[in-house]
C-alpha cells in the first residue's frame, strides 16, 4: 500500500495495487505544473486509488483538449493528471508518495522540450517525443510494459 499526500497533508490518496512504470516527463506542461525541470509520474488505475481524506480540495484544470491536472486547492500541491482517452487511468505525480514506490525511473521523455538550464545525467534512454511517439521501441526496450502517457 502506497500512501500519497499534498504538502499541506489535506489530500491523501491511498493505492493499493502496484502503480505503472516511473517516468520524467520534460514536457513544457509539466514543467510549468511542476515549477520544476521534469515531473515524475507514475500510472495508477482508478480501481487502486482510495481518497482518504481531502477529495473536495482537489481542483481540476484542463491544460490540453482531453487532459486534466488536479491541484490541492490549498497548498497547490500537484496531484494527478487524467485524460478522457484513458478514464480508468490517473498518473500520480511521485513527489507526494510517502515511502519507496517499488519502482525506478523507465526513461526521460519529451526531451525535446527540456529546460536547457537541466542537463540530464543519468544515463537514463532519452525520448524527444512520448511514449505514444516512441511504442515500437519502448516496448522493443522493455518488454512491452505499460508505460505512463501524457
Amino acid at each position: 500500500m502506497l500512501t500519497a499526500r499534498c504538502l499541506c497533508g489535506g489530500v491523501e490518496i491511498a493505492v493499493s495495487g502496484k502503480v505503472g512504470p516511473l517516468v520524467y516527463c520534460h514536457c513544457s506542461r509539466c514543467r510549468k505544473a511542476s515549477g520544476t525541470a521534469f515531473s515524475a509520474n507514475v500510472n495508477v488505475r482508478r480501481k487502486y486509488w482510495r481518497y482518504v481524506s481531502g477529495e473536495a480540495l482537489l481542483r481540476e484544470y484542463q491544460s490540453s483538449p482531453g487532459v486534466y491536472r488536479a491541484f490541492c486547492s490549498r497548498c497547490g500541491s500537484p496531484v494527478y493528471s487524467r485524460w478522457d482517452a484513458d478514464p480508468d487511468m490517473l498518473r500520480l505525480r511521485l513527489g507526494l508518495v510517502e515511502g519507496d514506490p517499488g519502482r525506478r525511473a523507465l526513461a526521460h521523455f519529451f526531451v525535446g522540450s527540456k529546460a536547457p538550464w537541466f542537463e540530464i545525467a543519468d544515463g537514463l534512454p532519452q525520448f524527444d517525443g512520448g511514449p505514444a511517439d516512441h511504442a515500437d521501441e519502448v516496448a522493443r526496450r522493455f518488454g512491452g510494459g505499460e508505460p505512463a502517457t501524457r
